[in-house]
Formats: C-alpha cells, structure tokens, sequence
C-alpha cells in the first residue's frame, strides 16, 4: 500500500472517530434535553395534583374523586387505589381499562419509567399519594406524556449525522487524497529521481525546485538536492583521483620497470640504475603515505594531539633545516618574528610550514630568497612565506590546494619528486587548527603563503 493510500486512510479513522464522538455527543444531548422537558411538565403536574388533593378520614378522599385532571393536553393522568385499580383518569386515556405502567406499582416515591401505549412510547412518573395525618399511602397518581415528539427527533437527527457523516467521509476522502498527492508529489519525484539516477548512472539529474514549498518535504527535497549535488561532485572527485593516482604511480613504476629491465640484459648490478630505482620508489612511498593521510583525514580517521606551541621557536627549526636544503643557491632569512603561541599539533604544524618552504626554495631561481615571517595580531597569528620565484599563475590559484594539481604539469620534478598533495595536506592540517592559508602571487615576481592561526593566550603546559 502506497504512502498517499495510509495517509488517507489514517486522516479518514481520524476524521470518522471525531463525527462519531461529535454526533454521539449531538444525539444524547438533544435526546437528554427533550425527555428532561417532559420530565419537568410531569413533576410540575404532578406537584399541582398534589397540592390540590384533601385527604378526608374515610378511606377514599372526596378529593381524589373530584379532582380535576384535565390539566394540559399533552398530560395522561391516571388515580390508582392501593388495589391497583383504576379509580380515575384524563379524558384523553378514555376507554383505557388499566394503569399505563403497572409494573412500577406500587411505589413508595415518585419515579420515572417509560411504558408502551399501543405503538408508541409513553415517558410515566407515578406518585404516590399520602394522608396528611399518619402518612400512610392511599392512592398513586400516574402522569404520562408521549415519546412520540422525542423519537421522531432522535431518528431526524441519526439520519442526518449518518448522513452527513458519510458525505463528509466521502468529501473528506477526495480533499486528503488531492492534498496528499500534493503534499507528497515532491517525494515522487524524488523518487523518480533516484530510479532515474540508478538506471542510467546519471548524477547530474536533479528535482525541480521551482514548485516546491519551503515545508518539511520542501526541505527535504533541497537536501536531496544538495546530497545529489555532492554525491557528483565526490564521484567527479574519485574519478579525477583514479585518474591522477594512475598517471603518478605510471612514471615510477615505468622507471623501476625499465631499470630492471636494463640491469636484466647487462646481467650485472648497475649504480645509476639502482639509484634512480630507489628514488622512484621513495617517491612512490611519499606519495601512498600521502595519499592514506588525506584519506584517514577525509573519513574523520585523524586526531590532532593538540599542545601549546612556541611557534617562533618551530619557525626557527623550519629555518634552519630550509637553509640547509637551499645551500648556497638561494638565501632564507627570517623577517619580523614576534614570539607567539598556539593550541596545536607541533609535527603537523611544522610539517606544513616545512613543506611551505621547500616549495617555495623548489621554485625560486638561483639567487632569490625566501622569507619567513610571523607576527601577532591581536588573537591572531599570521605567518608569512615569501618568496621571489616564478610566481603562480592567476588562473591556477583557486585551485593550488586541489589534490595533485600542479601549475606546470609537464615541468620536471625537483627536489622532492612532489606529487601535488602537499598542499592539500596543508590546507587540510591548518584547517582542523580553525586557521586559514591563502596565497597571493605575481607571476615573474613570487608568491606569499599566508598561514593564520588562533593565539593562545592561556598558561596550559607547553609542548
């Protein structure tokens, strides 16, 4: 059964158990009401009958014989001795021969009873009738009206309710299917959607918005949106990954392929060939250690072991390993360096900063310099990588933290054999310590890597 179909028939018990508490309700009230009224005429009748009688010393009261009974129309009464016979009675009973409710008598206080005259229904109230001077029960006065009124109401009023309820039922049944189908055709084409999607492996199909309301379902539907939206873009993703991870490892694994091959046919252990195999495979090795870095940061797999850090102090170590590897080639000097502290992973954080300042000795010409910087700013600290390179091209910079991309493709590889994920691992590192990295750069001029990070200005134990 269809969800439209439940919800339909789920509306329509609710709606179905409130006409039913609601017309229960109508119909005892009216009914309560009307043989409350009748029972109010009785009692008063009776009341007068009774202030009018005078009991006399005989056994049988001059007055109850006397006693006028034709009070109203719509008012049967009856006198009935402690025998049970019929003494009197109204002219609208004439030719009746027995009380109208013998089974209530005798009764030793006024009651009501409802009795049957013939094919309809009489509402009785006997009252039995006192002497005034020990109390003792002489007679009985019975009072009755007919039901008749009462019970052509009560069957108006059911066929109306039933009635009524069944056209409600049924004028109910079309507005909450129509309502339903509204309310739910988003989900339909939701629905579509994704069988569309299955079928033709198509990711870029998406549900028209334009309709929707903003509701639950509204919502609903844009968050399936957004999850198709970044379904494609994380499929797009691994494929370009597939894709750069085969283009990487080809050239390694073709260089190793080919030195074994060389070494093979000479049938002896060549120097240049080993070499050149034991760099690819290191650089083959950098690249999957790589690779499970972002992988594990990706999946929420990597904790950061979070210290305070004399940053000044680290910037210096990154300093001095830098010039090492720049040698004589290319001066690296340290700027402004404010001391400055903050809540972080140490290695990590060094490792991006290392990593900032081999790229930028990397692509620095002999006889340039890189500059490393840091300064506090208020609850902020920036550092700065410069360097007087070759600069990134305007078009390359929204994309220089992408995963393995590279400004120039086709250019050899230097010092580290980089594979394009430093960057992206950087960026990932400073994003986890709720900083920021950002690049400016002129081509022919140099780039500058700007790192900001929150200042700690707590006392916790330093790392």
């Amino acid at each position: 059964m269809s969800l439209r179909s439940r919800l339909t028939i789920w509306y329509l018990a609710a709606l179905s158990s409130i006409l039913l508490v609601f017309g229960t309700a109508v119909y005892s009230l009216l009914s309560i009401n009307m043989i409350r009224q009748i029972d109010s005429t009785l009692q008063r009748t009776a009341e007068n009958m009774v202030l009018a009688s005078i009991l006399q010393v005989r056994g049988v009261p001059l007055s109850l014989i006397q006693l006028e009974l034709d009070l109203t129309a719509n008012v049967y009464v009856q006198v009935i001795d402690t025998n049970m016979e019929l003494i009197r009675q109204s002219q609208n009973l004439m030719g009746m021969e027995d009380p109208m409710d013998m089974g209530v008598l005798p009764v030793s206080y006024p009651q009501f009873s409802i009795a049957e005259f013939g094919t309809s229904r009489l509402r009785v109230f006997s009252v039995p009738v006192s002497r005034e001077e020990d109390g003792s029960i002489i007679a009985y006065y019975q009072l009755a009206s007919s039901l008749n009124a009462v019970d052509h109401a009560q069957r108006t009023l059911l066929l109306i309710l039933v009635g009524g309820g069944v056209g409600a039922m049924l004028l109910g049944a079309v507005i909450i299917w129509s309502a339903t189908g509204n309310a739910l055709f988003p989900l339909k084409q939701a629905t579509d959607t994704a069988e569309a999607i299955t079928q033709s492996a198509n990711l870029s199909l998406r549900i028209e918005t334009r309709s929707i309301r903003n509701d639950e379902v509204g919502r609903l539907v844009h968050a399936f949106n957004e999850t198709l939206n970044r379904l494609q873009k994380l499929f797009e993703s691994q494929q370009q990954f597939m894709t750069d991870v085969s283009h990487e490892l080809r050239t390694p694994l073709t260089t190793i392929m080919g030195n074994l091959a060389y070494i093979q046919k000479i049938d002896r252990i060549d120097k240049p060939a080993l070499s050149s195999m034991i760099k690819e495979s290191e650089r083959m090795s950098r690249l999957v250690k790589d690779l499970l870095f972002l992988n594990r940061a990706e999946q929420g797999e990597m904790s950061l072991e979070k210290r305070v850090v004399e940053l000044d102090t680290l910037l210096l170590e990154v300093f001095q390993q830098a010039k090492m590897l720049a040698g004589d080639q290319i001066h690296v000097v340290m700027g402004e360096e404010d001391q400055a502290r903050v809540l972080g992973d140490r290695d990590r954080l060094k490792q991006v900063f290392l990593n900032l300042v081999v790229n930028a000795i990397d692509f620095t010409p002999a006889g340039g310099q890189v500059t490393i910087n840091v300064q506090c700013l208020r609850d902020r600290v920036e550092i700065r990588i410069e360097d007087t390179g070759e600069g990134i091209p305007a078009e390359s910079l929204p994309y220089i933290f992408d995963r393995f991309y590279r400004t120039d493709p086709s250019r050899n590889r230097r010092k580290l054999g980089g594979a394009g994920l430093g960057l992206s691992i950087a960026h990932w590192i400073i994003t986890a310590h709720q900083g920021s990295i950002d690049v400016q750069s002129t081509p022919g001029e140099g780039s500058v890597f700007i790192v900001t990070l929150p200042a700690y200005t707590g006392s916790a134990t330093k790392e």
